[in-house]
């Protein structure tokens, strides 16, 4: 039986009381494009990862200080619970149909690192306007594309600039370096990828919140890959939470503010 341990979820929202929800409701409530369970799922188990995948949503969108629309990208996000499994991977974000999934038996844990890759790929034709819809936004920086001018896009950058930069600003921070010599361990190139590398420093962005769900996010602390480094650690961590925190709360009031908004800038 999957989903049969218990996660750990603490802070204002999980004292908040509701009734058991259905992946309907969770589509409902932020607005997905869709959401599709696979046929090997069974009712408990789909019943169990629905309460739990709406729990981390709402505490991800209360971390990031937004409102539902962001946690679905204006509704152009797809979720898949159990269906099209990658070996060796709990979790995966598919630009090409802009949808991300969660294995039934390793997903939990891998919501934060694959939202953001979805956010991440939503926001490059509209932070930047040089970049091609394969693009992300953390990978059109660190290629010199133009950014969109905006008071966001400034604080968009700064993040990245915060994860893949140096206090100086002229060279690789100690999060890029352990990335590279992992993969130079490892003879590939994975961890040392912008789009990894903004991801990893996402999920330690929501793991040190006031709000903790082990669901939502897990391992950029203790796990074997927070020990060579892969995560940001110390200053450049701090740092890092700092940027994002400027980044998201900047965002959410723009959005809840916004009756529309300029679909060039925000999500």
């Amino acid at each position: 039986m999957v989903l049969t341990r218990a996660f750990y979820r603490s802070g204002h929202t999980a004292t908040q009381q509701r009734q058991p929800v259905s992946f309907v409701d969770v589509r409902k409530r932020f607005g997905f494009r869709s959401i599709a369970v696979g046929r090997w799922v069974t009712r408990e188990e789909r019943d169990r990862a629905a309460g739990l995948f709406y729990d981390a949503l709402v505490d991800l969108m209360a971390i990031l200080q937004g409102p539902e629309a962001l946690v679905s990208l204006r509704g152009t996000l797809s979720f898949q619970y159990g269906i099209g499994g990658r070996p060796g991977m709990a979790a995966f974000y598919d630009p090409s149909a802009r949808s991300f999934s969660l294995a039934k038996n390793a997903g939990p844990g891998s919501i934060a690192h694959e939202w953001f890759h979805a956010f991440d790929h939503y926001l490059a034709q509209k932070a930047f306007s040089d970049t091609s819809s394969t693009m992300y936004a953390s990978e059109a920086w660190l290629r010199n594309a133009t950014p969109v001018p905006h008071p966001l896009n400034d604080l968009l950058i700064t993040c990245f600039k915060t994860v893949m930069l140096d206090e100086s600003g002229n060279n690789p921070s100690d999060l890029v370096t352990a990335s590279i010599s992992a993969d130079k361990v490892n003879g590939s190139v994975y961890y040392s990828e912008p789009v990894e590398l903004s991801a990893r420093a996402f999920e330690a962005f929501i793991q040190d919140a006031s709000i903790n769900n082990n669901f939502l996010v897990a391992g950029s602390k203790a796990s074997q890959e927070a020990k060579l480094g892969l995560y940001p650690q110390g200053q450049q961590r701090r740092k890092i939470n700092q940027a994002f925190t400027a980044y998201f709360s900047y965002l959410g009031r723009s959005l809840r503010a916004s009756t529309g908004g300029d679909n060039n800038v925000n999500p």
